[in-house]
């Protein structure tokens, strides 16, 4: 850990969900880091523990949505806390391409994410 996380910094760990590289996006969180998924059986979604489950949350993440990626993305760093809002872009099961606004809430441990809580709207 070095520093304070910025926000061009919090920028690259929104970008790097862009990427489709799982490591890339895991080198962004602390060692005991958390990622709760905006869709699981949990009450925040599905949890994901420490850097090794989060690798895993994050490729099933992408291989979920093979073709999908984050726009308009909006960064906020305060502290040791952030947000996040975008729209997310994927082709669904019929191939049909739709968009989803959604929120990450972040908190951060020196440059480091220690936690990403995303919460997505959903159309009903």
């Amino acid at each position: 850990m070095s520093g304070k996380m910025t926000r061009e910094r919090a920028a690259q760990f929104g970008a790097a969900w862009n990427s489709r590289n799982a490591d890339l996006v895991v080198s962004f969180f602390t060692d005991d880091g958390v990622y709760h998924a905006s869709v699981g059986p949990d009450a925040l979604g599905r949890s994901y523990f420490g850097r090794e489950e989060i690798r895993r949350g994050v490729q099933a993440f992408f291989d979920r949505f093979p073709d999908g990626k984050f726009e308009n993305l909006k960064v906020n760093v305060v502290g040791d806390v952030g947000t996040f809002e975008w729209d997310f872009v994927a082709s669904d099961a019929n191939g049909k391409l739709t968009r989803t606004a959604g929120c990450d809430l972040l908190e951060f441990v020196g440059d480091k994410v220690s936690k990403k809580n995303a919460f997505r709207k959903q159309r009903g």
